[in-house]
């Protein structure tokens, strides 16, 4: 794989704090991530089973590696409580190279 695109963050909502915080622990325990950022209230809006909603979320913020994306998606569900729980994952341009390694050696 390509160095300049090894690195990926993975958006991820839940539907509390509680949750994201077994999410965010389970994909450090199982080094799926090197780290997770909680924002702790997202308002979302979407439509849903045929009609607009809203919810009130919290949003994870989780660095990793591309190789790991498909194990990253796979382990959410698992643990998620939403039938399609939101998994984004979005490419890392460039950062600190030190920040890079340390997500490098803190997933498997």
């Amino acid at each position: 794989m390509d160095r300049d695109r090894e690195f990926i963050i993975v958006l991820i909502t839940a539907s509390s704090a509680e949750e994201g915080e077994k999410i965010a622990t389970s994909l450090i325990d199982h080094h799926l991530v090197a780290c997770v950022n909680m924002v702790p209230s997202v308002k979302s809006f979407f439509f849903w089973e045929g009609k607009s909603a809203q919810e009130s979320e919290v949003l994870l913020i989780a660095k990793s590696r591309r190789p790991l994306l498909d194990k990253i998606v796979e382990h959410v569900k698992k643990t998620h409580s939403y039938k399609v729980p939101e998994i984004i994952a979005l490419p890392i341009i460039g950062g600190s190279e030190e920040y890079l390694k340390w997500v490098r050696e803190s997933t498997s």
